[in-house]
């Protein structure tokens, strides 16, 4: 009540004739020029920001930022430069609370700048109001006040007592870890990926590793900060590790296949897979599945458990090479010799298709029906790039050799007659 008390006895100090109340005069008047300036200005800057393009995306985020925070800027030089003027005309004591606010606003725009590293939203928004917050009762000397305030309010059990005060210290301090922790992680990432020594699974295995042990090692450190005794987490331990053999028996399986599979390296990053009528390229290993990317854009998330006991076809898992055969036929009255060179050299005239080191070749499998059965092989090393397409390309280059060479492709033919007739009766 004290404190309530002083508040308003100093809010009331404005309401007497006085230099505080005609600082908080110029104070409305200088908030109220900022604003006059801004939409004066407003339109015209935002056509000339339209003008810069091909400008780094950090310069136009920044002169973004700049434009919507173009009042309180503009409030800040202006509130300085009245202070200024006012400490060469006059006392001090007569630009102290203008000081003060001036102070206080220059604080909130820092802190608007400083919190556009966190790329959270949702975090960089609670970080800010906690600052601006903060800021404006330390100034105003209540800090003490709050924090005395803060902590009546609390719930006792036992020999427990959390109070509003405790809660607010652990959130900041654990914002401040997780985010020195994340920066660390990101930087030791990025060295990790660049080092081409490693391979791109054990790079995913090792940046796995560090960021369990910091966020793991940063968390604990947080609420051994605050004071929160940690040898009751044995117990929550216990009970957790028996919800997780019961309760969350997929879930473990899929991690423990996510690291087994990291560790064999059956299965890493680019790798082209097959598994059911799922056909793509891994994207991302992650701890519970992986992301398989297929050639119609679509992505697939596929638990780990299934790629460690199903069957799964890794076109690249040695190494790039896959090789493709077409079937097709040709009529008896054709060369099968000529055939088979012709064959062989449309396939070498599609771009994709290797020349060495496993060149083209074609053999006769079966004498048909109606045609001599033939199957063209080769072999390509950009299976990413896709395999429906490079069968229709070496089609079509046997397509135009054929009808170049006059090669017939024979079809079933079948005749039709008609009994009951008089000619039959005959």
């Amino acid at each position: 009540m004290a404190s309530l008390d002083t508040v308003m006895e100093f809010g009331a100090s404005f309401l007497v004739p006085g230099w505080r109340l005609y600082q908080l005069i110029i104070i409305i008047a200088l908030f109220g020029l900022a604003v006059m300036c801004d939409r004066m200005t407003h339109r015209r800057i935002r056509i000339w920001m339209r003008t810069l393009r091909g400008r780094p995306k950090w310069q136009l985020r920044t002169l973004v930022l700049l434009h919507r925070r173009i009042r309180l800027i503009l409030f800040v030089i202006f509130a300085w430069i009245v202070v200024f003027i006012m400490r060469e005309l006059t006392w001090p004591s007569r630009s102290y609370f203008l000081a003060n606010v001036a102070t206080v606003a220059s604080a909130w725009l820092f802190i608007i700048f400083a919190v556009r590293f966190i790329h959270n939203r949702a975090l960089r928004r609670a970080v800010m109001w906690g600052a601006w917050i903060y800021v404006t009762l330390h100034y105003i000397g209540q800090i003490d006040e709050t924090s005395a305030f803060l902590d009546s309010i609390a719930v006792e059990g036992g020999d427990v007592r959390l109070s509003a005060l405790t809660i607010v210290k652990a959130c900041v301090i654990l914002a401040v870890i997780f985010f020195i922790v994340r920066i660390t992680t990101r930087t030791i990432a990025t060295h990790i990926n660049r080092n081409e020594d490693i391979s791109p699974s054990m790079r995913v295995l090792f940046v796995k590793i560090v960021q369990i042990v910091f966020y793991g090692t940063s968390f604990f450190l947080g609420l051994k900060a605050i004071g929160f005794d940690l040898t009751g987490l044995a117990f929550l331990s216990g009970a957790i590790g028996v919800g997780l053999g019961f309760g969350l028996q997929k879930v473990v399986s899929n991690l423990v296949s996510g690291v087994i599979i990291l560790l064999d390296k059956s299965i890493k990053p680019g790798d082209v897979i097959s598994l059911g009528e799922t056909f793509g390229w891994i994207n991302e290993l992650g701890a519970r599945y992986v992301s398989v990317v297929t050639r119609d854009g679509r992505e697939y998330l596929i638990p780990n458990e299934d790629l460690i006991t199903g069957q799964v076809v890794n076109w690249s898992h040695s190494d790039s090479f896959v090789r493709l055969d077409i079937n097709f036929g040709t009529a008896y009255s054709d060369d099968p010799h000529v055939v088979r060179k012709i064959a062989i050299e449309a396939a070498k005239s599609v771009r994709r298709v290797l020349r060495t080191p496993n060149a083209p070749v074609c053999h006769i499998v079966n004498f048909g029906d109606s045609s001599v059965d033939f199957v063209l092989r080769f072999w390509i090393s950009d299976s990413t790039a896709g395999l429906t397409n490079v069968r229709g390309d070496v089609y079509l280059a046997l397509w135009d050799a054929f009808k170049e060479h006059d090669i017939s492709i024979p079809f079933p033919q079948r005749e039709i007659r008609m009994l009951g007739t008089s000619d039959d009766a005959e």
